[in-house]
């Protein structure tokens, strides 16, 4: 009995330790997505005291209808075919040449992790004169290569705006998920590889059979970070592009954006919203079983 009280006691203070943190989340995030979610049944303007018309699910099919949102959406999946074709080895390998224990290892991770530290924008914007087809720096390095025919307006041409902002993201995103591997392989028994090496494994197995089962973990984190990211993109998008040219490079966000800022249709932007909302909690779910499974 005394037991059972003892531990109800101890419950009753967790809930109420956890009490602030969790008045602070409601507020802040579910109380949004609340709002977000049932306005996007309404025709608004956004305007405070602006009439709300309900509209039932006619948001939605305005959505799935536009074809601005599909091509949004496959910009997303070029973004996520990025982040675990190109993103995620390069991230990896990082991480492993951190803690290899190989001299330099504070430079190495100041310069992986420098580009997170610096704000979106102004990285954007560094990498929109890096490219500029006249003057930038690498058009400039191809005239002086006499390599000319391989510059681009590398900001301007529909096929190749997307794949050239995936490529930045990449760069800016490997310092912090080199972190994440970074974790997950400082955590591995060192006498694994030493009673590998013993045994007369090369490197290529112990990598194998070694490092990247007992780091499946990192690459669950790295996954679920990747989808959801990929579906949320919008400031470099924005600083780089705007969307352009002829909306080409829109993004799922910066559709949203596009529709509730621009165009005034809030309920239309809910609508965006809550289908991103539905497929990064979906996803995330997926990513999680599948890769819980194969444990």
């Amino acid at each position: 009995m005394l037991k059972d009280a003892g531990q109800r006691k101890e419950l009753f203070f967790s809930i109420l330790f956890l009490l602030p943190a969790l008045a602070i989340f409601a507020v802040l995030l579910l109380n949004p997505i609340v709002q977000a979610i049932y306005q996007s049944f309404f025709i608004w303007k956004g305007i405070a005291g602006a009439p709300m018309v309900w509209t039932g699910l006619n948001n939605y099919i305005a959505v799935l209808k536009d074809h601005l949102f599909w091509l949004s959406m496959r910009n997303s999946v070029i973004f996520m075919i990025g982040g675990f074709v190109v993103l995620m080895p390069l991230s990896f390998i990082l991480a492993m040449i951190i803690t290899s224990g190989i001299r330099g290892t504070r430079f190495y991770k100041t310069a992986f992790f420098m580009p997170v530290m610096l704000p979106i924008t102004a990285v954007g914007l560094m990498w929109v004169y890096i490219l500029e087809p006249n003057w930038g720096l690498i058009n400039t390095a191809l005239k002086w290569a006499n390599k000319m025919e391989w510059a681009r307006n590398w900001l301007g041409t529909s096929t190749l705006n997307v794949v050239v902002v995936v490529l930045v993201n990449e760069w800016i995103y490997a310092g912090l998920n080199m972190l994440i591997f970074a974790a997950g392989l400082i955590a591995i028994d060192h006498t694994l590889y030493e009673a590998a090496e013993i045994d007369g494994a090369s490197r290529w197995q112990r990598l194998c059979r070694i490092t990247l089962p007992l780091t499946k973990e990192s690459f669950k984190i790295f996954s679920v970070m990747c989808v959801t990211g990929c579906l949320k993109t919008f400031d470099l998008i924005y600083a780089m592009t705007k969307g352009g040219p002829n909306h080409t490079s829109e993004t799922p966000v910066s559709f949203l954006y596009a529709q509730a800022f621009s165009y005034r249709n809030f309920g239309v932007g809910n609508a965006v919203g809550t289908i991103l909302l539905i497929l990064g909690v979906a996803l995330s779910l997926a990513i999680n079983k599948i890769i819980t499974s194969e444990n």
